[in-house]
């Protein structure tokens, strides 16, 4: 016996008021309704209705059975809507903030390929490297580096960003690699300017397993790390980059990881979002993906 087709025929009879209009309600015969109540009474081993020729009511076990199964099946009638609106939920907007470079080089290829995936869905992609309010900005996802954010937001590490000092063999093959810290003061490097605040950005370095900073006198000085990546790859001079950007210049053969040995863990990749409980099905979607795929898309220490 199909128990979730004879208690959905049982409530349609009782709803309905009679075997008749509950058999056209179900596109049935009243015949095949009545011998599905009938399995029914059979199995439970009680009876449910009164029947007379001018009546249908409940016994009362029939009406307990009916006040028991009926929030289980609006229950069910709720899943069933909700996955079949689910379709017309993942097509819309998901508005995401990222800083610039980690926007440009990691979010914008899971936009790419979660669009694949659901073409339906269309992204707003604000980049800014300050932290983002997801509520005044109207943003459904956010990204940073560095440390969690320190709301009432629910964040995610999808990965770790360190910091590695880096050259093009161009400038190699001109200048030699330094041997050790001590030496990089020797050569011509690069330079962070915060955009914020307009000051130098001391290497961050790992020395014997503990954290240096070094002020490291630069050539060229940059507000922005993928204008100091261009310069690097060039040839200009040394630098330390981000991994994110550094790994796949340097399993193209574009860069060399220099003093691998003083690679800094420079903190995590961070995803976040508010805490709501009605978030709309794209949005769900996209978040889970991004904690599945945005691991993988980190090697480690690069280089």
């Amino acid at each position: 016996m199909d128990k979730a087709r004879v208690i959905t025929l049982f409530t349609g009879v009782v709803r309905a008021g009679s075997f008749s209009r509950a058999a056209v309600e179900a596109g049935l015969s009243p015949q095949a309704v009545s011998k599905a109540i009938r399995q029914l009474e059979e199995h439970l081993g009680v009876r449910l209705f009164h029947r007379t020729t001018r009546s249908l009511t409940l016994t009362r076990e029939g009406e307990r059975l009916h006040e028991l199964a009926s929030p289980g099946l609006r229950l069910l009638d709720e899943a069933l809507d909700q996955v079949r609106d689910s379709r017309r939920d993942m097509d819309g907007t998901i508005r995401i903030a990222a800083p610039t470079s980690f926007g440009n080089h990691m979010v914008v290829p899971l936009i790419r390929d979660f669009q694949a995936l659901h073409p339906g869905v269309h992204f707003d992609l604000l980049l800014e490297d300050q932290f983002t309010d997801l509520v005044e900005a109207r943003i459904d996802v956010g990204f940073r580096g560095g440390n969690p954010p320190e709301r009432n937001l629910v964040s995610r590490r999808i990965g770790d960003l360190w910091l590695l000092v880096c050259a093009a063999p161009a400038y190699v093959a001109r200048h030699g690699a330094p041997r050790g810290v001590d030496e990089l003061r020797k050569h011509r490097c690069t330079g962070f300017r915060q955009p914020n605040t307009g000051r130098m950005t001391p290497w961050e370095l790992s020395v014997d397993g503990a954290t240096v900073y070094l002020d490291i006198p630069a050539v060229a000085s940059f507000n922005t790390a993928e204008a100091e990546a261009c310069a690097v790859l060039s040839g200009m001079a040394i630098g330390q980059l981000v991994s994110y950007m550094a790994d796949p210049e340097l399993d193209a053969g574009r860069l060399l990881h220099l003093l691998p040995e003083t690679a800094a863990l420079h903190g995590g990749v961070y995803m976040y979002y508010q805490q709501r409980t009605q978030m709309p099905q794209r949005v769900r979607q996209f978040i889970d993906y991004a904690s599945e795929r945005a691991p993988g898309m980190f090697r480690g220490r690069g280089g």
